[in-house]
């Protein structure tokens, strides 16, 4: 094996399409109906509207530090130079124990949905063939990587363009039996907005965990190409995919599904019958709806697996190239694969996989939680690392007008994600607060993700004894 050395295969296209394809997922086939059922039609669109724009902001404060600095740590790297060594440590872990136990979530979908169309064979055997299919496809190189996730994203990209298409023929009168442009959905109830603040609240979260995965193509900077060109590309293409892929799709869902069917009361990650787009694509007369979606619900769970353990891999890569890890993670073979970082992060997703198997249900929702809750501290994380990169930039002298790439949304943007995030993290019991419905063991769940982060925080701080980096100090090579 040669050391410490990627290859940078991924091409402007593929950066593009693991962009737009980064957060398609069982988040917009099926919760985006669960959503619509706890806050109304109203109450959905503005919680992921209010989400959208918050990640659009994110991505453009990534894609500005990203083309300056393309690293294969991202922000965890960032985190590092223009916060604090201890932050940046505390980031990379939180963000590579995220990614290794989603790609366990994902795979447990996956299998769940294929025992139920083949209850003959059962759930672990889907579930370790699914497992070592997602090994293999790790082991080829980040140029077949980047191809393979370029074609999953389009089939998803292609399956919700083709929903918003049906949906407005549907609304309009021109398929199925709605009258058209009927406003019903939206005057019925307590609709547009169902259950009030806590509703809205509670959404806001099903639309941020739903956006998670928009930051991975942070990621693949330190493996593309031309990322002068093609982060900027990628960061451009996100404002359009919220709106047409989220925003549309939620008011096309808005007006034909009304928030108390029964059926968005029971949807779940393996039940693709109550998918917004199975009963849209019911209305319209095409009764292959269910099959077909299962198939693409399927494939994006899978397309999401892969992405994860090519996610944790790299993340673990970088931790040990910061020699905050065992130095024989950092190696990789000639064709520029982590291996030992590659077999390290599948151990750990496995035994996270077979702890949920063999009846240790407590702690795989502990682990989850852990995954959920480490997605918005990664949200925070980008934004503080973005306000601080910007003002060290300009306190050494530099120019914005140097910068390949730079968003114009400074400060606003940074600012308002980190408010969010915040609100979005300390209102993840709020309904239950409200209801007085608060439990402990629910609180300690939701939670446990902020003292595992805290604890790897301070532990490296007091050890190392790091400090704030002045911003003068921080640094750009």
């Amino acid at each position: 094996m040669s050391k410490n050395t990627l290859h940078r295969r991924l091409k402007a296209r593929h950066i593009a399409m693991i962009a737009i394809g980064g957060s398609i997922g069982s988040g917009i086939f099926i919760a985006s109906g669960t959503a619509i059922h706890m806050a109304g039609p109203g109450g959905a669109l503005l919680a992921y509207s209010i989400i959208g724009l918050m990640v659009y902001f994110l991505m453009t404060s990534l894609g500005e530090m990203s083309t300056l600095i393309p690293s294969t740590g991202s922000f965890c790297d960032y985190a590092s130079r223009f916060v604090d060594p201890a932050f940046g440590f505390a980031m990379s872990y939180n963000y590579w124990i995220n990614w290794a136990i989603t790609t366990a979530v994902d795979l447990s979908a996956a299998a769940l949905i294929m025992h139920t169309w083949f209850p003959g064979i059962s759930f672990l055997q889907w579930s370790l063939f699914f497992f070592l299919m997602i090994l293999a496809l790790n082991f080829m190189s980040v140029g077949f990587y980047g191809e393979l996730q370029y074609w999953f994203s389009g089939i998803k990209v292609v399956a919700v363009i083709l929903f918003i298409i049906v949906g407005i023929f549907v609304i309009s009168g021109i398929l199925g039996h709605q009258k058209p442009l009927d406003f019903s959905n939206w005057t019925m109830g307590d609709a547009p907005f169902h259950a009030g603040w806590v509703g809205f609240i509670s959404v806001l979260m099903i639309a941020g965990f739903s956006f998670q995965g928009t930051e991975i193509f942070g990621i693949t900077a330190g493996e593309t190409q031309d990322p002068n060109t093609s982060i900027p590309k990628a960061v451009r293409s996100v404002f359009w995919r919220i709106l047409l892929f989220y925003i549309l799709s939620m008011g096309v869902i808005s007006f034909l599904i009304p928030y108390t069917n029964p059926l968005l009361i029971s949807a779940s990650t393996t039940n693709v019958g109550a998918s917004p787009f199975t009963l849209v694509f019911t209305m319209a007369g095409l009764h292959f709806a269910e099959v077909t979606m299962t198939i693409v619900v399927l494939l994006a769970i899978l397309s999401a697996a892969n992405a994860s353990m090519y996610t944790a891999t790299r993340t673990l890569w970088h931790i040990a190239q910061e020699k905050n890890a065992p130095k024989f993670l950092a190696n990789t073979t000639k064709h520029g694969i982590p291996v030992p970082a590659l077999l390290f992060s599948a151990v750990i997703s496995a035994a996270v996989f077979l702890s949920s198997i063999f009846g240790q249900g407590q702690f795989f929702v502990w682990l989850l939680n852990i995954s959920s809750l480490t997605g918005f501290i990664a949200w925070f994380g980008i934004a503080l690392c973005h306000y601080r990169f910007r003002r060290a930039y300009l306190a050494q002298g530099h120019k914005l007008s140097d910068l390949p790439y730079h968003t114009k949304a400074f400060p606003f943007g940074p600012i308002f994600a980190l408010c969010l995030s915040v609100l979005v993290v300390a209102g993840q019991q709020f309904d239950a607060l409200v209801t007085h419905k608060l439990n402990f063991d629910n609180l300690i769940g939701t939670y446990i993700g902020l003292p595992i982060f805290i604890a790897l925080y301070l532990g490296y701080k007091l050890y190392n004894r790091t400090k704030l980096i002045p911003l003068k100090e921080c640094k750009f090579n």
